[in-house]
């Protein structure tokens, strides 16, 4: 059952979309409704705020807290759209593994953040005699509220959002690398969610953790709310439909799958974004990362299974993204640009008028 809008404007901090009875899918999500549900993963947060100018920062998923240079894990990347800069890709696909911390950033720092990631890695006792190191950083572009020219981030910065990732709950909305990003029309950011599998199928987890500026008509469970909930004034023409944009798509699961099955896996992300209303774009980058925690042998996962996994893919990305929409705050940044928060009220209200 929907909240009420009263309840909804006075809630502080702002809510996630199930907290209003928005549930998405089929499927029940984890604990915490989080990457982090599945076991071992952690992500961290650096934020920078600098000015009127700087709307940025770093944000790191570590699929475990060990060296991962010396404790792979198996992983792909898929790119639907290939207008960014993720690097570290084209190892991750020949090898099918990944070997550092995940970093997202903002467009042109993600080279920065790349040698900030191989220098730490490099300083660590453990990795005295490594010689090649793939980082994988992804980025989409927050030029409209942070001076992206400027490529403010900074090895310690870098550094600090390693050190932060943890276990447990994972902020989200005006964060990190979510910081200046827009989506849909609105202040866009960080957002996560999980699903989990029944007993009969393993009851293993999927998690997603989504990085949001994309343009499209925002949709809500099947609801096109941004044909009825605009930031821009009626009489000016939409901006939507020529914003680039990207996003940058990480999933998570204990699933024992090879680079193969994470492969399809990440595929099926795009299907959770495409139901949020992207367009994906000619200017958008949309990129899907996949990794397993599991350890030990990998069997061939019949099809009832990788089909269940497909479809928490696709559901924990959809959640995701909508809780990076209701978790994000106004943010006014560089030349004075403003990307105003969702109208939670005003989302609940469309829903609530154009739900049988």
């Amino acid at each position: 059952m929907w909240v009420g809008v009263a309840e909804v404007d006075g809630q502080e901090p702002r809510p996630r979309a199930r907290d209003v009875g928005i549930d998405i899918g089929v499927l029940d999500p984890g604990p915490l409704n989080a990457i982090t549900d599945v076991q071992g993963v952690l992500v961290g947060h650096r934020t920078l705020i600098v000015g009127d100018s700087i709307r940025t920062g770093v944000t790191a998923v570590l699929p475990h807290g060990g060296n991962l240079f010396a404790d792979k894990v198996s992983g792909a990347i898929v790119v639907r759209n290939g207008f960014g800069k993720l690097v570290g890709l084209s190892q991750v696909n020949e090898l099918g593994q990944i070997e550092t911390p995940i970093l997202l950033t903002g467009t042109l720092s993600v080279f920065r953040a790349a040698d900030a990631l191989v220098d730490t890695l490099l300083a660590s006792p453990e990795n005295a005699e490594v010689r090649s190191i793939n980082p994988v950083v992804g980025e989409t572009n927050d030029g409209y509220l942070s001076d992206i020219r400027a490529r403010p981030i900074q090895p310690e910065h870098v550094r600090e959002a390693l050190r932060a990732a943890s276990t447990g709950p994972v902020e989200e909305g005006a964060v990190g690398a979510g910081t200046g990003t827009r989506a849909l029309g609105w202040k866009g950011g960080i957002g996560t969610s999980s699903r989990r599998l029944p007993e009969s199928s393993g009851g293993y987890t999927v998690g997603a953790l989504v990085q949001t500026n994309y343009g499209g008509l925002l949709t809500v469970a099947g609801v096109p709310v941004g044909r009825f909930v605009r930031a821009d004034r009626p009489e000016e023409p939409r901006r939507d439909d020529k914003e680039g944009g990207s996003v940058m798509i990480v999933i998570a699961t204990d699933a024992p799958l090879a680079h193969r099955e994470l492969e399809r896996v990440a595929e099926r992300a795009f299907t959770g974004i495409a139901r949020t209303g992207s367009w994906m774009s000619h200017g958008s980058g949309d990129y899907a990362i996949a990794f397993s925690t599991h350890r030990g042998p990998v069997d061939l996962p019949d099809g009832v299974l990788l089909t269940r996994l497909f479809v928490a893919a696709a559901e924990a990305v959809e959640e995701a993204v909508l809780n990076s929409l209701f978790k994000a705050t106004t943010m006014v940044g560089y030349r004075g640009h403003r990307a105003e928060a969702l109208p939670v009220s005003d989302v609940l209200e469309v829903m609530r008028q154009h739900t049988p």
